[in-house]
């Protein structure tokens, strides 16, 4: 059962709690962006990408965990985390988490270290614009914006003055570095093999 919630609304994460239903959603500054289930080339890359971050954190041991969509991920703003004042909600399609103490029976309440988000032509303008900016306030020192369409990823890091760089893009036959680990890459075309 679809609830009937208006588009033009803003809401909270307290609002996003109550919405008991089969219908994926985000709240991006408190509006609510619907979410379609996702293509199997779409699905091939986000099992690929998480299929090697997560090989490379359990063989280094090191503290950070691999999570995928769905799975909430709040980004309060002003270290507001109570969850009337919380207006952005993600479902990331790929997140990498190293700050544990975080995380909570409803996921995350923070930004992670890194985010992977698979373009669509339904999420294109979300992932290259709302999302972008919203990672870039929210403090993601990591965002990656894979494209099955051109078979590159382009990687934006946050730099000190807390804005994103303009994005260094790989394509295929080049190894994409993995920047919260300082000794990973990974192949692009075990990215996009199918």
């Amino acid at each position: 059962m679809e609830l009937s919630l208006d588009l033009t609304k803003r809401y909270t994460y307290a609002d996003y709690l109550t919405w008991i239903d089969d219908v994926r959603r985000e709240l991006i500054d408190g509006f609510i962006s619907l979410m379609a289930a996702p293509s199997d080339v779409h699905a091939d890359v986000s099992s690929n990408i998480t299929y090697h971050l997560r090989s490379y954190v359990e063989k280094s041991r090191c503290t950070c965990k691999v999570f995928y969509a769905p799975y909430d991920v709040r980004l309060p703003k002003f270290g507001e985390t109570a969850n009337n004042k919380i207006y952005s909600v993600v479902q990331p399609d790929i997140c990498v988490i190293c700050d544990q103490s975080k995380r909570d029976e409803a996921g995350y309440c923070g930004a992670p270290d890194m985010i992977v988000e698979i373009l669509s032509k339904s999420t294109r303008r979300k992932d290259l614009h709302d999302k972008f900016l919203l990672y870039e306030q929210a403090g993601v020192q990591e965002y990656w914006i894979a494209n099955p369409k051109t078979k590159s990823v382009t990687v934006h890091i946050l730099q000190e003055d807390g804005t994103y760089s303009d994005g260094s893009e790989y394509v295929q036959g080049e190894q994409v570095p993995v920047h919260i680990f300082s000794d990973y890459l990974i192949d692009l075309h075990d990215i996009f093999k199918k």
